[in-house]
């Protein structure tokens, strides 16, 4: 397939442009993505349920979404779960002597 360029405006070059840039960058995923899905079929031939059965790797498990165990005693609406980064409220609570006990829901 044989494209002439020159035939094109600057509209269609930068589209045609784009779309190359997005094959390129796809392209390794989309190969291993072939790649594993073949190694996929082959373990099931072979009578494993999964390539993941076959070598013994799951799929990570996804964390539950944690409710929240703390809130502003400012605006009761503002809580947080306890996990990740403290919200700059309860640092300041913490500061200004309250303890996290006090700040439980």
């Amino acid at each position: 397939m044989e494209l002439d360029l020159n035939s094109l405006d600057l509209k269609d070059l930068k589209a045609l442009q784009a779309k190359v840039a997005k094959a390129v960058s796809t392209y390794e995923d989309r190969r291993k993505k072939e790649a594993l899905a073949k190694l996929d079929e082959t373990a099931r031939e072979l009578g494993f349920a999964s390539l993941a059965e076959l070598t013994g790797t799951a799929a990570p498990r996804k964390r539950a979404a944690s409710g929240a165990k703390y809130a502003n005693p400012a605006n009761p609406a503002d809580t947080w779960s306890g996990r990740g980064r403290k919200p700059r409220w309860f640092a300041e609570a913490l500061a200004s002597g309250k303890s996290e006990s006090d700040l439980l829901i």
